[in-house]
């Protein structure tokens, strides 16, 4: 493994860079690891180069590292090289060969791999769109315990997505996705819950994703939240709202008045 990185670091020699202070141990001890061609490691570090604040951001640089790890039959390498392509860090963009990455990632073994490709595959980018084929993804690495998955399994059941609708089973998958971590399946799981009559179980959850939650989550929590009124939780509600002014977006509610 350490001739083929020296292989891949040697083939062309890079841009001196400004020199920059030491790392904190914990990268340094990641870049070492990479260096003797640990493959966790090498992911780890192009992962670093990516968006660490502790060096110059450097894609090339990073999916130079991905490569190595893909090169080894790493799975995570190769959703890395994935995710290069499919948003043009360190090349040009081309969704078909992000494809080509997830899949072999997922037939690695790696289930962020599956994920990426079962979300190419349902949305049909890069791609025709194939739900069977992305409900097949999502189930396969939601049953290896992937969280997001989890969620995208449950949307599935839920809404009667090339399966026969089960909403007591979706449920079953959102709580799943809920405590495995994923902000959209606590937020999905927390709506299913406010419609069961079970609001303090939802807000917690609620609680839970505002801290992860991306804008299109924020705005239906906002909704959510400002429906129940006084039944809800204002210091949630103002939580979601400062995080949404952080990203420059107006929330869609009015703020729920304390009496």
């Amino acid at each position: 493994m350490k001739r083929i990185v020296r292989k891949f670091l040697g083939r062309k020699s890079r841009p001196r860079r400004p020199e920059t202070p030491a790392l904190p141990p914990q990268i340094e001890q990641i870049r070492q690891e990479a260096l003797k061609g640990q493959h966790l490691q090498i992911v780890q570090w192009g992962q670093v180069l990516l968006d660490s604040v502790h060096v110059p951001r450097d894609p090339a640089g990073a999916l130079e590292w991905f490569t190595i790890a893909a090169s080894a039959g790493f799975g995570p390498g190769h959703n890395m090289r994935g995710r290069c392509f499919q948003f043009g860090w360190g090349c040009e963009k081309d969704l078909q060969q992000a494809a080509q990455c997830y899949a072999a990632a997922a037939a690695a073994g790696d289930e962020w791999g599956r994920y990426n490709l079962g979300i190419l595959t349902m949305r049909g980018i890069g791609m025709d769109a194939d739900l069977p084929r992305a409900l097949d993804l999502f189930r396969t690495a939601a049953g290896h315990g992937h969280a997001k998955s989890m969620n995208l399994y449950a949307r599935f059941l839920e809404e009667g997505w090339v399966v026969p609708q089960d909403r007591a089973a979706a449920l079953d998958w959102y709580r799943k996705s809920a405590e495995g971590g994923d902000y959209r399946g606590q937020h999905n799981y927390a709506t299913a819950l406010v419609d069961a009559g079970k609001v303090e179980e939802a807000l917690d959850w609620w609680r839970q994703a505002v801290v992860d939650a991306t804008s299109d989550i924020l705005l239906a929590m906002d909704q959510k939240l400002t429906a129940l009124g006084l039944k809800g939780d204002a210091d949630l509600l103002e939580r979601v709202r400062a995080r949404l002014k952080e990203m420059g977006i107006a929330p869609s509610g009015e703020a729920v008045s304390a009496q």
